[in-house]
């Protein structure tokens, strides 16, 4: 069962622009509140989902429909401080 809700998360971070943007301030508080939300995972899931490079979740959001996207109101993380992807 862990492996669906590491997939859940993964998923979750690629289509939902509001937690992708809480992600990028702070990986381990975003993995923590869908834990809290009920998502089952164990120490080492956290820890490993609160390690991913917030720059490959962007790549793999550019290569995603918008269509599978959920619509965000806020800049993307990167252009909110003045980079570019």
């Amino acid at each position: 069962m862990t492996q669906k809700n590491v997939e859940l998360v993964l998923g979750r971070l690629i289509t939902d622009g509001e937690l992708r943007r809480r992600f990028h301030r702070d990986p381990a508080a975003a993995v923590e509140e869908l834990a809290a939300s009920g998502i089952e995972l164990n120490p080492v899931e956290r820890r490993a989902l609160a390690e991913i490079d917030p720059r490959v979740l962007e790549k793999m959001v550019a290569a995603l429909s918008p269509r599978l996207q959920r619509v965000s109101f806020h800049p993307r993380a990167d252009e909110a401080e003045g980079r570019s992807a």
